[in-house]
């Protein structure tokens, strides 16, 4: 076992070589050789750095006839003699490829298909125009983004139409109508964005702030799926989106304050089961507890203890108390 003493040299080597648990040779020669380099590997991490190399994860693969599975990429290499630059020459032969795995497509599209059809995203039709079309954008924007040097990109568009059909289908659930009447309905949202390969057809909303402020847009589309070979700036920051589901109400219950008044102590959640029960016809006056969530248009709220009592007993005594 290493020493827990951070003042021991082997502790210092250790820390130092934390990261490098995901690592990737290249190798022109032999198999027996790259055996042989594989284990003297193994024996300067075990004596010099006091590490284990992981006999079930450390392979190795024949690059032009299989593919090293490395940080979510297919690493292969490239071979095809009828491939030429201008000059008539074989132009990609030995080259390093990376591709996006077939499984990462299938498990992408997984949260937005049912039995092999793209399905809408019911727990999302609660939220406004603005945060739906936001949300699967930055959901479509990070896939797209983390794989934009694998050379068959455009495999992503599957992705893209699967998630076109579920935003949809949301927007259509959200507003009781057919699918095939989303875009007449809405079709302000219809716009053409301007992309780095030109004009793209998507979805727009926008919300307007008054004066002196810039309106809140959020798009659907635009998102090229052409290869990148080198990187200028990655988009690993993306806007917030507020009302997308449990990362809100985790920021809300981390603030650990009454949201009707104000303590911070005995915070509880008061969850209902449909909006609708908010505004019954023929009921007395909403209570305030009903009035804020109904103007939030959310089925959470989060209190104190007090509180919470008093919207479920209404003024009774509660169980604690009789």
């Amino acid at each position: 076992m290493p020493s827990r003493d951070p003042h021991d040299p082997g502790y210092r080597r250790l820390n130092y070589c934390r990261y490098a648990d995901d690592w990737l040779l290249g190798f022109t020669g032999p198999k027996r050789e790259a055996e042989e380099i594989k284990d003297k590997i193994g024996r300067f991490l075990r004596d010099e750095l006091r590490l284990e190399l992981s006999e079930e994860k450390t392979l190795i693969t024949h690059g032009r006839t299989q593919s090293a599975r490395f940080l979510g990429y297919e690493t292969v290499v490239l071979d095809n003699d009828t491939k030429h630059d201008h000059r008539g020459q074989r132009s990609i032969n030995a080259q390093i490829g990376l591709k996006v795995p077939a499984d990462v497509i299938r498990a992408k599209c997984r949260p937005y298909m049912h039995h092999g059809r793209p399905i809408r995203r019911t727990e999302r039709t609660v939220d406004s125009d603005f945060s739906i079309v936001a949300q699967y954008q930055a959901e479509s924007r990070g896939i797209a983004g983390y794989y934009q040097l694998a050379f068959n990109l455009h495999r992503l568009g599957r992705l893209k139409y699967v998630m076109e059909r579920s935003l949809t289908k949301a927007l259509a659930r959200k507003y009781r109508v057919h699918v095939s009447k989303v875009y007449r309905r809405y079709r302000r949202y219809r716009t053409v964005l301007k992309t780095d390969q030109g004009l793209r057809r998507g979805l727009q909303v926008t919300v307007e702030r008054g004066k002196g402020k810039r309106p809140l847009v959020a798009q659907w589309g635009g998102i090229s799926l052409k290869r990148k070979i080198r990187i200028g700036s990655l988009d690993d920051q993306p806007a917030q989106v507020w009302n997308s589901g449990r990362n809100e109400i985790v920021k809300r219950l981390l603030a650990d304050t009454c949201e009707m008044c104000g303590p911070h102590d005995g915070i509880e959640v008061h969850h209902i089961r449909h909006l609708k029960d908010l505004n019954v016809r023929g009921r007395a006056a909403k209570p305030a507890w009903a009035q804020m969530m109904a103007a939030r248009r959310r089925k959470t709220l989060v209190v104190c203890r007090v509180c919470h009592e008093g919207i479920h007993y209404s003024g009774r005594p509660s169980r604690q108390n009789s």
